[in-house]
């Protein structure tokens, strides 16, 4: 919104050109969603502690949660505001990706908001069921995958995914990319979802995987530094940094409040459309692949579950003393920070190595 009221009166007054700059409208994202994540949830948690919107701690989880129980959950909405509020002012509006992801992130943060009210209002621990979540989370996956195949983000590479470390080297998937981009956006989505079960884990990974993607994203949408790298030019995809900025910001912003011991916890209001962001911007941008390495601790959490639930349905055996992996190891007797802080560095050290995928090529 900045950029569009002001960056035309730069023939007036020349400073005003600094808009013109993705970085720096970047930089003033991430600092502008973090004073409102903060200021925000100085307001909410207490509202939500007043009205009683807690978190209902599962009797069969680990039993060192049930001193969590009264901590106010729904703080995925903390993020959402913050973020839209952070990308209207700092982005170009008139962007087709920043149109569909802050549409995304809506969709996404709405079905994530019902989930929790029907678990919180309607005291139903279980929420919305599985089978509604996933449709309403495959709509929109459909949607954007029919999108980008009728309106790819390079014509030349409509249906082609890359093999990250490799030069040149590319699969087209055909009509089947349509399916591959649902997996990835409610794979993703759902991921996170998963991996939300200690204190700052989930937001403390996804802060590191948007910087990452955020790198990549201007990266894509440089056309002499895409053309260096020899990676896919996606045109506009720059844009995407400022919204990526802007979870970044926010992200820390909460993670003020859900460090351990957590004041809020994020819920289902947080944990789907940050995971189905990525998984969108990752599609946008050509780098679906390298999703599996930045986003690897989600993905490790997810195959968990999915081979702890196999497992037992087909042998009646646990892999796992309970799944996610978080909770196995909060069982094995590993302290939660312990668990939370070594998760953030081989986060770490993922992107660092997905990062590196632009020179080793």
């Amino acid at each position: 919104m900045l950029y569009h009221i002001f960056y035309p009166l730069k023939v007036y007054f020349s400073p005003l050109n600094i808009l013109g700059y993705i970085t720096f409208r970047s930089i003033m994202a991430i600092l502008c969603s973090l004073i409102l994540s903060y200021i925000i949830g100085k307001i909410l948690i207490p509202y939500l502690r007043k009205k009683q919107f807690v978190q209902i701690i599962r009797t069969d989880g680990p039993k060192t949660h049930l001193k969590k129980s009264g901590t106010p959950t729904m703080g995925g909405l903390i993020i959402l505001i913050s973020i839209i509020l952070s990308t209207l002012l700092w982005a170009r509006l008139n962007n087709r990706f920043i149109i569909i992801i802050l549409i995304s992130v809506l969709w996404l943060g709405l079905i994530g908001f019902f989930d929790d009210y029907v678990k919180i209002i309607k005291k139903n621990p279980k929420g919305i069921s599985a089978n509604q979540k996933l449709l309403m989370q495959l709509l929109l996956a459909i949607g954007i995958g029919i999108y980008l195949y009728y309106f790819p983000s390079h014509n030349d590479f409509r249906t082609k995914i890359n093999i990250p470390y490799l030069k040149d080297v590319y699969i087209d998937l055909g009509i089947f990319y349509i399916l591959f981009v649902i997996l990835i956006i409610v794979g993703s989505s759902n991921a996170v979802n998963l991996t939300d079960g200690l204190d700052g884990l989930a937001i403390g990974c996804l802060i590191v995987c948007a910087l990452t993607y955020a790198i990549l994203s201007y990266s894509a949408g440089h056309f002499k530094v895409a053309q260096y790298l020899k990676i896919i030019y996606v045109g506009g995809s720059g844009e995407l940094s400022v919204f990526l900025a802007s979870v970044l910001g926010a992200g820390l912003g909460f993670l003020w409040f859900n460090c351990y011991p957590a004041d809020i916890f994020m819920g289902d209001s947080g944990s789907l459309f940050l995971g189905g962001s990525l998984g969108i911007i990752a599609v946008f941008i050509k780098h679906e692949l390298i999703l599996i390495i930045i986003g690897g601790i989600f993905v490790i959490e997810a195959v968990s579950v999915i081979l702890q639930v196999y497992s037992y349905k087909r042998y009646k055996k646990r892999i796992f003393l309970m799944a996610p992996l978080h909770h196995h190891f909060e069982i094995k007797g590993l302290s939660e920070s312990k668990i939370t802080i070594r998760c953030w560095i081989i986060n770490i050290v993922l992107a660092l190595l997905a990062l590196s995928s632009l020179k080793i090529r």
